[in-house]
């Protein structure tokens, strides 16, 4: 199995930018399609993004498209979500998962590993 484990989260006005990381180690990662999801109190779980085992197809949810931007790093066994434009909605416990599925999802239930998750608050 890989294990996960996010990083770059804080506090950050609106209007500003953080970078998230998630480090994989374990299984061979460039096996993995990725994903971001987020939870904030109260709420369910819900899809940011996500990215294939190449890095060639990548799906974001409506409400971050054009201010998030996810990437892979294969040989670094690594993705990052950079988000710019951050607005108060998405204050939320960040996630990446991982998935071996055939085809990269958008569905939490189909990811088989989950990091941690790091905060991300947004002051308005």
């Amino acid at each position: 199995q890989v294990q996960l484990v996010e990083s770059g989260g804080g506090l950050v006005q609106a209007g500003g930018s953080l970078r998230l990381s998630c480090a994989a180690s374990g299984r061979t990662f460039s096996n993995y399609n990725m994903g971001w999801f987020r939870q904030a109190p109260g709420k369910e779980r819900e899809f940011v993004a996500a990215i294939s085992r190449s890095g060639r197809t990548i799906f974001y949810t409506d409400s971050v498209k054009g201010r998030f931007t996810v990437s892979r790093d294969n040989a670094k066994n690594t993705i990052v979500l950079q988000m710019n434009s951050l607005k108060p909605e998405d204050t939320a416990v960040y996630y990446c998962a991982g998935d071996t599925g055939a085809m990269v999802q958008m569905r939490a239930v189909t990811y088989d590993y989950w990091g941690q998750g790091t905060q991300v608050t947004v002051s308005s």
